[in-house]
């Protein structure tokens, strides 16, 4: 059976298609899941940046752990595979010794925090992330370190058998952020995912579509 599988990003969503998002079967938010409630309530899965500063503050702050979105989630899946970082660790300090703190790992922080609350844990496995850097060069992308959370998250739903036949959409991501992503190329590869229908933006438009085939 098809499954409606939201990939909802922390950017602009479109209030009028918070229904559509709370009626899917599956939708992943990211970190501090910022526009929850205009951009609907459910949340089955929150993707997190388990290393560096951004896992340290989560982890640190009640509200998150306390959030809605966060405790009626039922897993918590951790983006980057410490032992894929950890590979990555020489190359990516030669060219930015300033990012030392990103390697960081607090993998297993969420996994306690994530089992304390009854809700599973999956760390994303390495290959994902090569994954999304092969699809990636043909759209240049520059110097960069790392694919977003976002984008990681798409690579791992679109090239997982468990989610084959599903239908995909993605609301929320702006593609604007930290510069230690190449956002304009993952725009450009996003784009092209959408252009060979492997993907779906979720747009006040595409109401009509999604009723038409409940």
């Amino acid at each position: 059976m098809t499954r409606r599988i939201m990939i909802i990003g922390n950017g602009d969503v479109p209030q009028e298609v918070a229904d559509a998002i709370d009626a899917a079967d599956l939708v992943i938010r990211f970190n501090n899941v910022r526009n929850f409630g205009r951009a609907g309530r459910r949340t089955d899965i929150v993707a997190v940046c388990n290393t560096g500063r951004p896992a340290k503050t989560m982890l640190r702050s009640r509200t998150w752990r306390n959030s809605r979105a966060v405790s009626e989630s039922g897993a918590i899946w951790s983006v980057r595979d410490p032992v894929k970082l950890e590979a990555m660790k020489p190359e990516v300090l030669q060219d930015f010794p300033e990012l030392e703190d990103l390697f960081e790992d607090h993998t297993e922080d969420f996994d306690a925090f994530a089992r304390s609350g009854g809700k599973d844990h999956f760390v994303l496995p390495g290959s994902t992330h090569e994954s999304a850097v092969a699809a990636l060069t043909p759209y240049d992308p520059g110097s960069y370190v790392v694919p977003s959370s976002g984008l990681v998250v798409v690579s791992h739903i679109l090239q997982d058998p468990t989610f084959a036949g599903d239908t995909v959409f993605l609301a929320g991501f702006s593609h604007e952020g930290w510069s230690g992503h190449p956002f304009a190329a993952e725009r450009q590869l996003i784009n092209a995912h959408i252009e060979a229908g492997r993907l779906t933006r979720l747009e006040p438009s595409s109401l009509s579509a999604l009723s038409e085939g409940a």
